[in-house]
């Protein structure tokens, strides 16, 4: 690079002197930045164990009171025998009864492995609570002592003796589900969607590149640059997660945003600089004005993107907090290394980016052209505003109408999960004979003598209640957790369902307040995963409102400064809430209704997962920000040098048409991929965030948004006036053009290429 160069780099604004800086020193910024990668990954894998979520509400009380006794955990589980058919009652079945005596031998046999067994043979008492209402099913109960590795190693000796029986009684059904089974079933499944979602994620975005650029070295370039964002955002994760909790979706999360963001940024910059140099810029120019045009468009979508997630603190939640932190990460560093890495790397390369290009695709992919298609449907749009304007919005608000039928839920482990994994098929079975056994509320009772007699009145008329009531069941279990006491109750229904709601509001409202109405110096507070699901809905019930507020004020306030267009800021938002309204509306038609559980092989819940819509809403109201701002830039820029409102918005939307139509394919193919892992919460979030870009990327890009800005004209853009036209520098040829390019056709590139910059 020469000294002229390198000075005119150094000045003008912040972001075209750091890319300059980069461009001049590409082996610092490169070695630095896998230094940042390997630092950030090095100290999440030493930070430890992350700080533990805590449930909203009530919930989050009764769980509190548990931890801070500080005492080892002993975890529940339980072994459902029954014939394979139910075609035999469980007493007097020799076979059945043999079984469970087998099994309750080899687990007793197991030095330290339980604290506490019971099986339907024991007594009147434990028949009574251990036998099925249809008499067909037997409960063998027992509880495995911590802490977390010891009962993990107590529940894998026991898990073998369970195969044994299995294979000693074949005429037997013998199925095992509880804590650290059914745990252990969604932990592992979580961490298989993780590496599937990896190893599928980087080949399918590398084709669509290789595509998009037909040279292998261009298509790395956004590849690598995702991947180590995604590496560093999950170190970073790690770290930062020892204070703000972040569940096992979080990391999955992270994946498929800071694949989606890294690649659509590294994008934009990159074809823009591969255009500016088709035109006859030199190498320092051309990432100048790349710098100036496209930088500018990635640090505004980052900047929305993460204030949009910021939004989600307001929520107050633990499973918010941590979607928040690890998202707003990986999106921080994927436009970090987009205007400084990527620079550096496309410094170092130089022309060398287009090498290793492919056949038949590298010579027509080389340089970006404006879209013939693309421009003859805004050239459409713009001339029949209202007509096709109106007809796009009407399908979009005809797909959002399903959405005001949402009903907000939240999936057990069993709906979750697929019956093909045995422990949640042990648990749906469980569920189905002893309803309310798998998933029980935790009552925690604190207080004077809460662990030393006070509280035995009150358990008991719980119980005497619980025998009566078709909402509870009668197996309450209550041992003391160091100061409290714990006392698990079963309530009927799947866990989440209105059934269950309605078990646990009469636990909460009329039984325990009977029961606990003559102690005195006791308090307690119901927990459990039923009635932390619960009060999750209602604390986010409660605030919603104001998650939006802020974002759409956010959102409108930085689009404002960007493009200092208030009318186009506003129009921009109410097409972002279109789009997410119709795909919210296509989640609820394919899995509250279920159209979609063919093929995609799952089990509808009846409801939509609740954190599911205001995480979408936070996150595709940032995303869908890339689009519109890279395709509003391209309209002013053109509208800047003087072209009419209609022309600059068909021109606009023609030249940016190729790497938005890119974008969206990489982002739609790696949400897609979401759509294929086993958990139910996963395959709604591909489906809504592929449905949604999908859309954003096609109506809203190609006729919505032409149909808006052709009806406001001039008015979209000149609050004080036209602005005067900016001078660029001329082109230069020198080494710009390849031995055997096509002079004409770059050229016409140049000639398509737009202006303000």
């Amino acid at each position: 690079m020469s000294r002229k160069a390198s000075s005119t780099t150094a000045k003008g604004p912040l972001l075209e002197r750091m890319v300059g800086w980069s461009a001049r020193h590409p082996k610092k910024v490169i070695v630095g930045w896998i230094l940042l990668v390997a630092v950030a990954v090095l100290l999440g894998d030493a930070a430890g164990s992350g700080a533990k979520t805590t449930d909203a509400g009530e919930a989050g009380r009764a769980q509190s009171m548990i931890r801070e006794q500080k005492v080892t955990s002993s975890y529940t589980e339980n072994v459902l025998i029954e014939a394979p058919g139910r075609d035999k009652p469980f007493l007097g079945s020799a076979e059945l009864e043999s079984t469970a005596k087998d099994l309750s031998d080899r687990i007793r046999a197991l030095p330290g492995a339980t604290t506490e067994i019971v099986t339907p043979l024991d007594n009147e008492r434990t028949r009574a609570v251990l036998v099925s209402e249809d008499g067909k099913s037997g409960l063998v109960s027992f509880t495995i002592p911590g802490p977390g590795a010891e009962a993990d190693k107590h529940f894998a000796k026991i898990k073998t003796e369970v195969e044994a029986v299995q294979a000693a009684h074949p005429d037997a059904r013998v199925a095992m589900a509880g804590d650290i089974s059914l745990t252990s079933a969604v932990d592992k499944a979580a961490d298989e969607d993780l590496a599937q979602a990896e190893l599928l994620s980087l080949p399918v975005t590398l084709i669509i590149l290789v595509v998009v650029f037909g040279a292998l070295i261009a298509a790395a370039v956004p590849l690598f640059l995702a991947a180590t964002a995604v590496l560093a955002g999950l170190g970073v994760l790690g770290l930062v997660g020892t204070v703000i909790p972040a569940n096992s979706t979080v990391s999955s999360v992270v994946l498929l945003i800071g694949m989606a963001v890294g690649v659509d940024y590294s994008l934009f910059y990159l074809r823009r600089e591969r255009e500016e140099r088709a035109a006859g810029r030199d190498a320092a120019e051309a990432l100048k004005i790349s710098a100036r045009t496209s930088g500018h468009a990635v640090v505004v979508s980052g900047i929305t993107v993460v204030l949009s997630l910021a939004g989600l603190f307001l929520a107050q939640i633990d499973t918010f907090n941590g979607m928040a932190i690890g998202t707003i990460i990986v999106v921080s560093l994927a436009v970090l290394g987009s205007v400084t890495v990527l620079p550096a790397m496309l410094s170092l390369l130089g022309r060398r980016v287009d090498a290793l290009r492919v056949p038949f695709l590298g010579r027509s992919r080389t340089t970006a052209t404006t879209s013939r298609g693309w421009s003859a449907i805004a050239g459409g749009v713009t001339r029949h505003p209202v007509v096709f304007g109106g007809i796009a919005l009407i399908a979009l608000v005809a797909l959002a109408l399903p959405a005001f039928g949402m009903k907000l839920s939240e999936p057990g482990q069993l709906d979750s999960l697929p019956r093909s994994i045995p422990a949640v098929d042990a648990g749906v079975r469980l569920q189905q004979a002893f309803p309310g056994g798998a998933d029980p509320a935790q009552v925690v009772v604190w207080g004077t003598g809460a662990t030393t007699g006070a509280a035995d009145q009150a358990v008991e008329e719980l119980r005497r209640q619980a025998a009566t009531s078709d909402l509870l069941g009668d197996q309450i279990s209550a041992n003391p957790v160091g100061d409290v006491l714990s006392i698990k109750v079963p309530l009927a229904g799947g866990g989440t369902d209105d059934t269950s709601v309605e078990a646990l509001r009469t636990l909460r409202e009329d039984v325990l307040p009977q029961a606990f109405a003559n102690t005195s110096g006791l308090e307690y507070a119901v927990g459990g995963r039923t009635a932390g699901l619960h009060d999750f809905a209602t604390v986010l019930e409660t605030r919603t409102i104001w998650v939006i507020g802020f974002v759409l004020v956010l959102s409108f306030i930085v689009l404002v400064i960007a493009f200092r267009a208030p009318l186009v800021a506003a129009v921009s938002m109410v097409l972002n809430l279109l789009a997410i309204g119709a795909a919210i509306g296509i989640v609820v038609l394919g899995f509250q209704n279920g159209n979609l559980a063919g093929l995609l092989g799952f089990s509808s819940f009846g409801g939509v997962v609740n954190w599911l819509p205001l995480f979408m809403f936070v996150i595709l109201f940032g995303l869908s920000m890339d689009y519109h701002v890279f395709i509003l830039s391209r309209v002013r820029e053109r509208w800047a040098r003087g072209e009419s409102a209609k022309d600059a918005v068909v021109h606009g939307v023609g030249s940016s048409a190729g790497v938005v139509t890119s974008a969206a394919v990489v982002m739609i193919a790696v949400f897609a991929i979401f759509a294929t892992l086993s958990g139910i919460e996963y395959k709604m979030l591909g489906v809504g965030m592929a449905v949604a870009i999908g859309i954003d990327a096609t109506i809203v890009r190609g006729v919505l948004l032409p149909a808006s800005l052709s009806l406001l004209g001039d008015r979209a853009w000149a609050l004080r006036g036209r602005p005067a036209p900016v001078a660029e520098p001329e082109p230069t040829t020198e080494n710009t053009i390849e031995p055997g390019e096509d002079v004409k056709v770059l050229s016409q590139v140049g000639a398509t290429e737009e202006g303000t910059r």
